[in-house]
């Protein structure tokens, strides 16, 4: 560990803190502090919650010191680095587009104070969506009794309940999302014994049985189009394999899939020949942003689940008249299962409809229990492919979403234990290139060591839900009204 050179300040730690320290003089070395999550510098919002950490590293104090600019504020500790809300929001928007530095010092047992080398981030001027919405539920999908749907404000650590299954009879519930970001207009599924769609259209209710007759089972993966007309849902015939010799512990696959678009006007649902085959699977749709395009993934048919790892879906698209609801005829690929060796999955077109982001893996439909799965991107106006490299981990990376202004991407990751999915957010600049994410910040640094449970479909919306548990519950416990057909 190399010394660099002592430095001489006087700082006088703000009243009220547990303990105020004045670090005099310092020894500066050429050495990172361990600390828990282990943040590095990188882009973070500027209206993001307190980054809190702990410092693992050995001490009998410490001090931390946050500056931006001219401004600053210090807190002293122990260990857990609890950082004050409104110092820190105010910190954050007077220095936007400017770097904040966070200062470590540790106090040894001889008494010398030790200044680590800082952890410096940007404060992005781009916010992001002040609200966050997923599902938490046990990590393996095996058997379940308890699980909910969240929201979260991303500006503090407020977490509230969109709806609890133990306000519905413990079913499941899922495949939730929101048109343009907006939970005036808001969908998620139930299965089991109150099996049906729920649809929020500002503040009203609806439950819809989506499956058709020619559906193999009722809408699954769903995706709103731009202008809220229209949902375009998958319909799976989906099983699991628990796999006890193999790293990748739950392979997820389909029997058969197609598509389906459900006209939320006329309560209608209809596809095309394109989109539903017998002799192919097409799953997981996506709209471009100006809802001329719908893209999905398919794979050619094959003997399931023998030929599981022979399973390979490509990247396609085709033209979309919102006027009338038509498809056409021909299918433009944009990734070739074929050519290339490899799967893809859950494609996300940013807001601007310059970027697609989606998952790349070496066989299947499901990734989240591929650890080789990583995120990848095509440059729509180029159709240049790459991989987020930055973002990317040596464990699965999942489930992500861009927020409304395209800046931002949040994805699943489990990165930190390797079982359980975390939320992470990374920051994606007007060049394309996603910034190494910071995890998704908690009030304690040891929120996640106590958190059995996995965090599932992240979804960024622009307001809280104003809808009350008890509202969507009762709501849910009404009987589906069949769709036509």
């Amino acid at each position: 560990m190399k010394k660099i050179k002592y430095i001489f300040a006087v700082w006088t730690v703000l009243a009220g803190f547990a303990c105020s320290e004045q670090v005099k003089t310092y020894v500066a070395i050429d050495a990172d502090a361990t600390i828990y999550p282990a943040y590095t510098g990188t882009v973070i919002p500027c209206n993001i919650a307190p980054l809190n950490f702990k410092i693992q590293t050995e001490g009998s104090r410490y001090l931390v010191r946050f500056v931006a600019g001219n401004d600053s504020f210090a807190v002293a500790t122990k260990q857990e680095v609890q950082i004050p809300l409104k110092r820190w929001r105010k910190l954050l928007s007077a220095h936007s587009d400017e770097d904040l530095q966070v200062k470590i010092f540790v106090k040894q047992t001889n008494g010398d104070w030790t200044k680590y080398r800082d952890i410096t981030f940007h404060v992005a001027p781009d916010p992001i969506d002040p609200y966050l919405v997923y599902r938490l539920i046990e990590p393996g999908y095996a058997s379940w009794n308890k699980m909910g749907i969240y929201q979260r404000c991303l500006e503090n650590f407020d977490e509230t309940p969109v709806l609890l299954n133990t306000l519905t009879n413990e079913n499941c519930m899922n495949c939730h999302t929101f048109c343009q970001h907006s939970p005036d207009k808001m969908l998620f599924h139930l299965r089991g014994i109150h099996g049906g769609t729920i649809f929020a259209d500002h503040g009203k209710l609806k439950k819809i049985n989506t499956q058709a007759s020619w559906m193999v089972k009722a809408g699954v993966y769903p995706r709103w189009h731009p202008d809220g007309k229209y949902v375009v849902f998958s319909t799976n015939n989906t099983s699991q394999e628990f796999l006890a010799m193999h790293t990748n512990k739950i392979e997820v696959f389909d029997f058969k899939s197609d598509l389906a678009i459900y006209d939320t006007e006329q309560d209608k649902i209809f596809s095309y020949d394109i989109l539903r085959s017998d002799s192919s699977y097409e799953t997981f749709p996506e709209w471009s942003p100006d809802g001329c395009w719908l893209y999905f993934c398919t794979a050619p048919a094959l003997d399931m689940p023998i030929e599981y790892k022979d399973l390979k879906y490509s990247l396609v698209r085709v033209p979309f008249n919102p006027s009338d609801g038509s498809v056409g005829n021909e299918v433009d690929t944009l990734f070739s299962a074929e050519k290339t060796g490899k799967s893809t999955s859950i494609p996300r077109i940013s807001p601007d409809g310059k970027y697609l982001a989606f998952c790349l893996f070496d066989y299947g439909t499901f990734p989240i229990w591929h650890r080789e799965n990583d995120l990848y991107q095509i440059n729509l106006e180029t159709m240049e492919t790459l991989p987020m490299t930055d973002a990317n981990s040596d464990d699965t990376d999942s489930y992500h979403c861009w927020s409304s202004n395209g800046r931002w991407m949040i994805f699943s990751s489990r990165r930190l234990d390797k079982n359980c999915t975390r939320l992470y957010i990374s920051y994606f600049d007007e060049t394309g290139h996603a910034h190494s994410p910071i995890l998704l910040p908690q009030k304690t640094s040891d929120y996640y060591d106590y958190l059995m449970q996995s965090y599932n479909i992240p979804e960024l919306i622009s307001k809280k839900i104003s809808i009350s548990p008890y509202v969507f519950a009762a709501a849910a416990k009404k009987e589906a009204v069949k769709v036509k057909e």
